[in-house]
């Protein structure tokens, strides 16, 4: 149902957005005024502007119950859209705050605006209701990504990453785009919502269909870190400052679920089994793979890197979930999958903050380096460690619940051999996890006695992170409460 153009409330309906232009405004005359000594303030009124807008946003600018197409029919105002641009919000707050003590990014007030543009891309691609908005959502949300990635321009590898992650971006992108005009030319509208009506109405052959899903999929894939399409992943998570690397893995990845899931579900019903098998196929070959090339990394980043590809194929098991067509297992898949996110989002970015905290100090990211960090940084070094057990999937923590709840759809939707995948692809996972824990706190280095110091940014994002760890494991019915509200706007 449209909207007219002068209902009030649809300015509130893209208040998180309008805020964040605001607050890049504000940065940007900070950074013109502020003297160099100062400007590593920037970090902090970022971080703060964006919890503030996440606060307001939950105060004044909640969905109702029925969903509802706003502005021309190009966004679409639900609790889905909501419930993830809340999560971007909190992923940009602790990326600035992780990019504070940063040396070569602290300063710099083009970065945090950089950052502040792709949030307002991820927003849209949440809400997008319409390709041509998603498709400019997607741009918006990549083309700062391309920079940041490459920010460190006098760093080889941080060049390397940016130019790779462009070239990559650009490629998927243009295959997805041939694919939205596909559907366009086959239902004669660009609205997501129309799609499904208008090609069933026309008895589209179903090869058609699934020929244009499929260079869909490439555009979503690469968002994700899908495999085959994820070889990008280990590079540019490598030369990328570590601060942008977790932003990647995490908000960034979790934007393309949100779209993966909205298109999926609302314009391809007519060939539901078939993506459904596509996504099985990709969640098995994602996981499996990811895991089995990270047990081989020496360097971390790249083993938090195809540790996040295997996530992603966790994640697509409540995907498959949904493609069964059964109201009640298909809100259940949805439901896994934003729950899912939700304690991804928190865990790899607290496993990137650590990352970031130690690699600042010493200048190594190599795994090797970690050894004796238990006695160098007591704190950082549980902070780890419950990160990389919610990561493996262990109890009480967030990662060990969300894992449950996609197996659980799963195993509704009949899929008992995708549980059992996912099951053993974990066991794989905490083997890789483990080791590098066993570095942490059982090996010895000649730098025991020099202390890791952590500044106030790192510890008070770190700690506000191992809380949400620990409140999504044990805590955990709030988040289900909103993800199966985000799921229930589906339908």
């Amino acid at each position: 149902m449209f909207t007219g153009p002068f209902d009030a409330s649809i300015i509130l309906a893209i208040f998180p957005e309008i805020s964040i232009v605001v607050l890049g405004g504000l940065i940007l005359i900070l950074d013109l005024i502020l003297a160099d000594e100062h400007k590593e303030s920037l970090g902090w009124v970022t971080a703060g502007g964006l919890s503030l807008i996440l606060l307001a946003s939950l105060a004044v600018a909640r969905p109702g119950l029925e969903p509802r197409l706003i502005w021309g029919g190009m966004v679409r105002q639900d609790w889905l859209s909501f419930i993830f641009k809340m999560v971007f919000l909190f992923g940009a707050a602790i990326t600035a705050l992780f990019s504070t003590g940063y040396e070569r990014l602290e300063k710099r007030g083009e970065f945090y605006l950089l950052m502040l543009a792709s949030t307002i891309g991820m927003s849209f691609m949440a809400s997008a209701a319409d390709l041509i908005m998603l498709f400019l959502a997607i741009e918006t949300t990549s083309i700062p990504l391309y920079v940041l990635a490459g920010f460190i321009i006098r760093d080889d590898k941080s060049t390397e990453a940016g130019f790779k992650y462009l070239l990559f971006g650009a490629m998927t992108s243009s295959v997805m785009l041939y694919g939205f005009s596909l559907l366009y030319g086959f239902a004669g509208t660009t609205n997501i919502y129309e799609l499904a009506t208008r090609i069933m109405a026309g008895n589209l052959p179903g090869a058609a269909l699934t020929g244009s899903l499929l260079l869909v999929l490439v555009g979503f894939g690469f968002k994700i870190s899908a495999v085959p399409l994820h070889f990008w992943a280990p590079d540019v998570y490598e030369g990328a400052p570590t601060p942008v690397a977790g932003f990647l893995s995490t908000a960034s990845k979790a934007a393309g679920f949100a779209v993966l899931v909205r298109v999926l579900l609302v314009a391809f019903p007519a060939i539901t089994q078939q993506w459904g098998a596509i996504a099985a196929a990709l969640s098995v070959a994602t996981m499996t793979l990811g895991n089995l090339l990270a047990l081989t990394q020496s360097n971390i980043k790249r083993m938090l890197a195809y540790s996040s590809i295997a996530h992603a194929g966790y994640a697509l098991i409540g995907v498959v979930a949904v493609s069964t067509g059964v109201v009640s297992v298909t809100e259940l898949g949805v439901t896994s999958v934003v729950f899912y996110l939700i304690a991804y989002v928190i865990t790899n970015l607290a496993a990137f903050g650590v990352v970031a905290a130690f690699g600042r100090v010493t200048g190594s990211d190599e795994i090797a380096a970690y050894a004796g960090l238990s006695r160098r940084a007591p704190g950082l070094s549980l902070v780890m460690l419950v990160a990389f057990l919610s990561l493996a999937g262990m109890p009480p923590l967030g990662g060990f619940v969300a894992k449950v709840f996609v197996f659980a759809a799963a195993v509704d939707a009949g899929l008992v051999w995708l549980a059992v995948v996912g099951v053993l692809n974990s066991i794989i996972g905490l083997y890789y996890y483990l080791t590098v824990l066993k570095v942490v706190y059982l090996y010895r280095s000649e730098e025991d006695d020099k202390p890791v110091p952590l500044k106030g940014s790192y510890a008070l994002a770190l700690g506000i992170l191992a809380v949400g760890i620990l409140l999504v494991g044990t805590f955990f019915a709030p988040w289900f409460d909103w993800a199966t509200t985000a799921a229930a706007a589906m339908f």
